[in-house]
């Protein structure tokens, strides 16, 4: 009879054989069983400087208790109580869905049990109510689940009391809602969560039991959540028809998609569907890197003119002496080397679109030629003596402030005016932040196609690292970091913080995160994935701005280092231009 060490439960033996298995109980795991809360608290980060908090790469908010439960009276009173029901729990279903994809993400390896276990964890990092796991036991082969839990402390019951007293039914809506989007997502069927005690109506603590849906005789639930949606039916546990996985698979296999979904973005693309249906001219102004061109294209193919050809010329790359000819065309002889006749981009765009990128590098007198095609319509060739009617939309692009350029006089004020029917602004990489998460998978996506490497996500330093980054080349600089990454990173492996930066770039020298004691401690942030020793930083008021906290950091490896800038860079495991460059920003310098 083997001996007791050499007994391992069935949820270790898949782990130690990279295998999910298709059942599993809670009570096959240890109690530090990972990922442990210390895992999660690593999970979440402050980005103190632009007023973001991190779980991973989901942006989270802080709100009051109170507040919430604000809400949800003003809900209750002016819907009703089962119209506010189905809200708070449509709402909490989405939290635990996209609570279930982070753990899915963040830790790849976990078979399904360690991943359910994890969930009671995560509710209750975020705040809302202390998760005590009774027991869990599921079959997925079967399509059976049940799990019952207890809350402690639940905030949803809480404010219910203190708006409305006592309550004759459960009525931690939100929360319930969390664990079946959560379960239901990585189960891959739908469960379904009831309360059957609640600290609102009496009870001691609250008491939540899961069954997968067909355990309960009726499940209006499944309306709530969007499992039978009315109006926009929502399958997050099953699976997509295989053609629409071929289709979605083929857009995140392309680069050239414009991603996003912060508010900068979305006002953005609102324009571009404005416009696009007209043929008015458009004027994308943004700084180089953030996708002026791939917006342009974007314009083109949303119009009715998609069918036509997408002309895309750089100006800059011209040479001042062959713009007439580059842009017109030329006839045969009408200089030394015309052995032949052609068109020039206006009529190679023709019934279709002209993009003019870095436009304001034209010379004076070229613009005065580009202002006449798009004033009159019309063109000759060089050397020519016939006219040809232009049937093309041109589309624009500066990376400098035009405005400013007609004030030195570098550019026409007519041809500028002629230009900005429609601007469009293109805001920066770190002006859009939001969109990071997003642009991190579709471009690890695209470069783990292209380059045929199969990789499971970003390490925490990597990932923490790129949400905080400036980008002073925005887009383009997050796309050649993360190819750059896919290419160094072992395959089957994650990206880690030394596969992406070359130690050139400014990387911020330390990164605000959760501690094991609940308060935020400053984590030294290495690319070259070591972690020395951090020259200790004065504390900090809990209330200090972020660049108070850096020039605190940075004073205190001064003062260490005898005030040798050098020594003290070597200490924050950073260059000596690097920190010269922080201290002049704070005013440190001497």
């Amino acid at each position: 009879m083997p001996d007791k060490e050499s007994l391992i439960s069935l949820a270790e033996a898949s782990r130690r054989s990279a295998q999910i298995l298709s059942r599993g109980a809670s009570s096959e795991l240890h109690t530090s069983a990972p990922p442990t809360f210390d895992d999660l608290a690593e999970s979440l980060h402050f980005a103190l400087g632009d007023g973001r908090i991190w779980l991973n790469d989901q942006r989270m908010v802080l709100m009051q208790s109170q507040v919430l439960g604000r809400l949800r009276a003003e809900i209750i009173d002016a819907f009703g109580m089962e119209t506010a029901k189905a809200i708070f729990m449509r709402v909490g279903y989405m939290q635990g869905a996209r609570d279930a994809a982070l753990i899915q993400k963040r830790f790849p390896h976990e078979d399904l049990t360690h991943a359910l276990a994890a969930g009671p964890r995560v509710h209750t990092l975020e705040g809302f109510v202390k998760v005590t796991t009774r027991h869990f036991e599921f079959d997925r082969d079967k399509g059976t689940y049940f799990g019952e839990f207890y809350w402690d402390d639940s905030s949803e019951a809480a404010e219910h009391v203190a708006s409305y007293g006592l309550a004759t039914e459960p009525v931690c809506w939100l929360q319930v809602g969390y664990p079946s989007g959560y379960t239901t997502e990585l189960f891959g069927r739908p469960v379904i969560f009831r309360e059957v005690e609640c600290a609102a109506m009496g009870a001691p603590r609250c008491v939540i039991i899961g069954q997968h849906a067909d355990a309960w005789s009726d499940a209006p639930e499944r309306q709530y959540f969007g499992l039978e949606w009315k109006s926009r039916p929502l399958h997050l546990a099953t699976k997509l028809p295989v053609a629409k996985q071929a289709a979605l698979a083929e857009v995140d296999a392309k680069s050239d998609v414009a991603v996003g979904v912060s508010a900068a973005f979305v006002r953005t693309r609102r324009q571009l569907e404005r416009v696009a249906a007209t043929d008015a001219t458009v004027l994308f102004v943004g700084e180089s890197g953030v996708g002026k061109e791939l917006f342009s294209s974007q314009l083109h193919a949303m119009s009715r003119r998609s069918a036509g050809p997408f002309v895309a010329i750089n100006c800059a790359a011209i040479p001042e002496q062959l713009v007439e000819s580059e842009l017109f065309g030329v006839e045969k002889g009408a200089f030394t080397g015309a052995i032949a006749s052609r068109a020039g981009y206006f009529e190679r765009a023709s019934r279709g679109t002209l993009f003019l990128d870095e436009i304001a590098s034209l010379t004076y007198s070229a613009q005065g030629k580009v202002l006449r095609a798009l004033q009159e319509r019309k063109i000759e060739r060089v050397g020519g003596i016939k006219t040809i009617s232009l049937d093309v939309r041109v589309v624009a692009a500066s990376n400098v402030d035009l405005r400013a350029e007609v004030a030195a006089g570098r550019f026409r004020q007519d041809l500028y005016f002629r230009l900005c029917v429609f601007p469009i602004a293109i805001p920066p990489l770190r002006d859009r932040r939001d969109d990071i998460p997003l642009l991190m998978a579709h471009f690890l996506n695209v470069y783990c196609a292209r380059h045929s490497r199969r990789l499971t996500g970003f390490s925490r330093r990597a990932t923490d690292a790129l949400l905080k980054y400036n980008y002073p080349g925005n887009i383009r600089e997050l796309q050649n970091l993360i190819e750059r990454g896919v290419v160094y990173a072992d395959d089957r492996g994650v990206i880690d913080l030394g596969h992406l930066f070359s130690g050139s770039e400014l990387l911020p020298p330390f990164s605000i995160q959760l501690t094991s004691e609940g308060r935020l401690g400053r984590v030294p942030l290495h690319a070259d994935g070591a972690q020395p020793e951090a020259p200790a930083a004065p504390s900090a008021d809990p209330g200090a701005s972020f660049a108070d906290v850096e020039r605190a950091t940075y004073g205190a490896a001064l003062a260490r280092a005898g005030g040798n800038v050098s020594a003290a860079a070597r200490a924050l495991r950073i260059s000596r231009a690097q920190l010269d460059y922080r201290l002049r920003r704070l005013g440190l310098n001497r």
